[in-house]
């Protein structure tokens, strides 16, 4: 059976392989940063969480006293992106769709024909899985097809790693952070609060105040997936899901997309934000966020909408 753990051994293969060519180029920093990461994923599962925390606070602190640096390892120059451009075109996108087409096509004929029966992939991970699986099969049709050289996946990977830098893991800790908040009970003290103002019985004001939570947690944390543990607690499970009995996965999942809008809205979410304008080199810093606003708010409410009809009118 190949499980979840698989994608973890791959994603940390990759992180040890930049870790390698860090050390080789010297940068202590940068080799000492992702081979902790790398560590994490081949390890993570099987120790204990005081020795994960620890792995954790040392790359805070490679990353907290400048360890990172950018990185320039020889890859393919401008002028050679640019002639595979021109005589590729729109072509060059075919890699790119082969990691979704095989997500959605892999997980339908996994869920509803009789290959589902064999058991090969982890329940309830099939669609993860076969997006490893689609990346894969991504980067070797693009070496078969480009013929570059055997490190250009590696080099290219690196490049764009370290220009973005500690950033890349940002919405992992802040996940982690919002799994923390949620078992220290701020979703309960939420719920509280949201009770004794929200009247009772007001289905469509409890779905307003859940999105907007969604969306305000997500600015100040930078990521919906630190917000959705604490507006699931406070609100979505027990209020929309147990006293109004509306559609769970509704609520759960376009609940992370009005969480999403405030993405838009943050610069906090860095790697989203920050990081693009940096890599575009932008005069404003708040340059993306200033393009998304007029998309953010009309979404925002777009979601509302759906997780009331969606969750409460249809389903009922």
């Amino acid at each position: 059976m190949i499980t979840y753990e698989w994608l973890y051994w791959l994603a940390g293969a990759f992180f040890a392989i930049w870790a390698l060519l860090s050390l080789r180029d010297g940068l202590w920093g940068n080799a000492g940063f992702w081979g902790l990461l790398a560590a994490s994923f081949f390890i993570g599962s099987h120790v204990s969480d005081l020795v994960n925390g620890a792995i954790v606070l040392a790359m805070v602190g490679i990353a907290g006293f400048g360890g990172l640096k950018r990185s320039n390892p020889e890859t393919s120059t401008a002028a050679e992106r640019g002639d595979f451009s021109k005589l590729l075109g729109n072509k060059l996108f075919v890699p790119a769709l082969i990691v979704p087409l095989t997500a959605v096509a892999g997980t339908l004929l996994y869920n509803y024909t009789p290959f589902g029966e064999t058991g090969l992939f982890e329940e309830r991970r099939e669609t993860l899985i076969l997006f490893g699986i689609g990346v894969v099969i991504a980067l070797i049709a693009s070496m078969v097809w480009l013929r570059p050289s055997a490190l250009a996946p590696v080099e290219e990977g690196r490049r764009l790693i370290d220009s973005i830098s500690w950033a890349a893991i940002l919405p992992q800790m802040l996940a982690a952070l919002g799994a923390v908040f949620a078992i220290a009970g701020v979703g309960d003290i939420i719920g509280g609060v949201a009770g004794e103002i929200i009247p009772e019985g007001s289905i469509f004001l409890t779905v307003l105040v859940y999105a907007l939570g969604m969306a305000l947690f997500t600015m100040i944390m930078g990521n919906a997936f630190a917000a959705f543990p604490v507006m699931a607690a406070a609100i979505g499970i027990p209020l929309l899901v147990e006293a109004y009995d509306g559609d769970p996965a509704v609520i759960g999942a376009v609940g992370m997309l009005a969480g999403f809008c405030g993405t838009l809205l943050t610069p906090m979410a860095a790697n989203f934000n920050i990081v693009p304008a940096a890599l575009l080199e932008l005069k404003d810093q708040n340059g993306v966020i200033k393009q998304q606003v007029w998309t953010a708010i009309p979404l925002w409410a777009c979601n509302v909408a759906i997780i009331y009809i969606g969750a409460f009118l249809i389903w009922s």
